[in-house]
């Protein structure tokens, strides 16, 4: 059984020391020989940096590496050895402007080092410049750029005040400078491949104005695979450690697969309903045989959060959330969207495209439980040891114990600070609810539309559904006749699955239920 590359991001240490390695050579071959200038943009954790090594061994012409891989059927590659220029922006110090200058000056002195070749000029901008011209004329083959997280030197900055922001300004301009380069008259001529990955799609003005014949590939539907697993990859590259894990676990591999889909699959990134696998988390699962929130525990989206509460977004919007194409590409460092930063960072995926109007939503149960999570300590200041309380709603539902759901639910809203500063209304329990619920794992939906209305809440369980309905200084029983008259719960019955109907009423007094009723 090979083992498994969790924090390998070296192509050649996954193929030479017996780590499985999903071929993505046939999409990295339209890649190399389609075009010449791109930039793509992934979540974290998501492979870039093992595209960027896998590219630099193939321009480097190492075929020993890709024995048995799709692009080394004869014929398909040149197999031309080129000299390659990888800056990875993971290594080089981003606190200032002039440290940033002077850790890519010092990475390109060493490239040159190792060339064989001198560099002269103390201008950062020039000294680029001139190692791209000494690497074509010692090697007499056109040179390859890639670029690995080249916005770190801004996002680093993102959400630490203004102090944060005029330093992300400065080195911005200092980016914009140094990749303008690429696109010069003496230099693009030596060019046989350019490519910068990062997170972020910042905009072009702000610092591509200078390089902007890139080809963004990142919601191109062609390359749609390049990063992440596919159904069809997941299974047919990782059947061992899968059967492994069900033995381990006693399902069967069947079980384990779906249970993989539900946590970790779900990425969309085109027009194209194709969807790919978080490798982080899947890998990890894998390994440990154990499913956890292994990505999202990786790295802490308080930015996001703190943003999200500034431009007072509720967060049941973000499921079902709207936009058009602008969204996407509308990244400022003084005017940040959350739109397109959820969906940048992997928060928020495409979940359907209609008439250039796109549906985002949470990628899969992973991101949902623990983002929502995350919102809800934020949004009401709840303690984290507080959260043990939201773990178990879930469970009191699905075994139908609602009195000890209400006590629960009781409790966490005792734990809210008195002094946050948030209007109590049922928009406010409403959005406490949701974010409890979906915190615990369940499948909750807020603001169902049907044809005769809006159901406040649906939380589906494995064979049962919650149709819940909330009142404010009013009465549990005025929120269950609402269910009934309206008739919330038809098209749910129709599925065979057990249907309860729920009324909950809080007190604007006590800030806490008041009263609840159920019933079937």
């Amino acid at each position: 059984m090979k083992k498994l590359s969790i924090g390998v991001q070296s192509f050649e240490v996954m193929r030479t020391q017996g780590f499985v390695y999903v071929d993505k050579t046939e999409g990295i071959f339209q890649l190399a020989t389609e075009g010449m200038y791109y930039f793509l943009a992934r979540p974290r954790r998501f492979g870039k940096s093992l595209l960027v090594s896998t590219l630099k061994c193939l321009f480097e012409a190492k075929r020993e590496l890709f024995a048995g891989l799709w692009i080394d059927a004869p014929g398909r590659w040149e197999w031309q050895a080129h000299p390659v220029v990888v800056l990875d922006f993971n290594g080089i110090a981003l606190d200032t402007p002039e440290h940033l200058q002077q850790g890519l000056a010092y990475r390109l002195d060493q490239m040159a080092e190792t060339a064989g070749v001198t560099l002269k000029s103390p201008s950062l901008v020039e000294k680029f410049g001139e190692l791209i011209e000494a690497l074509y004329r010692h090697s007499k083959q056109p040179v390859v750029v890639l670029v690995d997280e080249y916005d770190k030197p801004l996002v680093e900055h993102l959400g630490k005040g203004e102090a944060g922001l005029a330093i992300a300004r400065a080195n911005q301009e200092v980016l914009r400078a140094f990749y303008g380069v690429l696109k010069g008259s003496a230099v693009s001529p030596l060019l046989r491949f350019v490519l910068l990955t990062g997170v972020s799609r910042f905009s072009r003005v702000s610092i591509f104005s200078a390089l902007n014949n890139l080809q963004d590939i990142s919601q191109s539907a062609q390359y749609a695979d390049l990063l992440g697993y596919t159904q069809s990859e997941l299974e047919g590259c990782f059947h061992e450690h899968i059967a492994r894990f069900a033995a381990a676990i006693d399902r069967h591999p069947a079980q384990v697969v779906e249970a993989l889909a539900q946590q970790y699959n779900g990425y969309r990134f085109s027009t194209r309903p194709l969807k790919v696998y978080n490798p982080f988390s899947t890998l990890n699962a894998l390994k440990e045989m154990e499913f956890r929130n292994y990505w999202f525990e990786s790295g802490t989206p308080t930015f996001l959060v703190n943003l999200l509460h500034e431009k007072r977004y509720s967060p049941p919007q973000l499921e079902g959330l709207q936009v058009s194409q602008a969204a996407f590409s509308t990244f400022e460092l003084e005017r940040l969207s959350p739109e397109a930063l959820l969906f940048q960072t992997g928060y928020l995926t495409i979940q359907d495209v209609q008439d250039n109007i796109y549906t985002l939503n949470y990628p899969n149960q992973e991101v949902k439980t623990a983002f929502t999570e995350a919102l809800l300590l934020a949004t009401v200041g709840l303690e984290p040891k507080a959260s043990s309380h939201v773990l178990r709603l879930s469970k009191y539902l699905q075994d139908e114990d609602l009195e000890a759901f209400f006590e629960t639910l009781k409790a966490i809203f005792a734990a809210i600070p008195y002094d946050i500063q948030t209007k109590r209304d049922e928009g406010y329990y409403h959005t406490i609810c949701y974010l409890a619920l979906s915190a615990t794992g369940g499948a909750a939906q807020s603001s169902v539309l049907t044809s005769r209305g809006r159901i406040d809440m649906v939380m589906s369980l494995q064979d049962l559904v919650y149709i819940i309905e909330f009142k404010c200084g009013q009465s549990a029983e005025a929120a269950l006749s609402q269910i009934k008259e309206k008739g919330y719960a038809e098209p749910y019955r129709r599925s065979g699955r057990r249907v309860i109907l729920l009324g909950i009423n809080f007190s604007l007094d006590t800030r806490n239920v008041e009263g609840w009723a159920a019933t079937t």
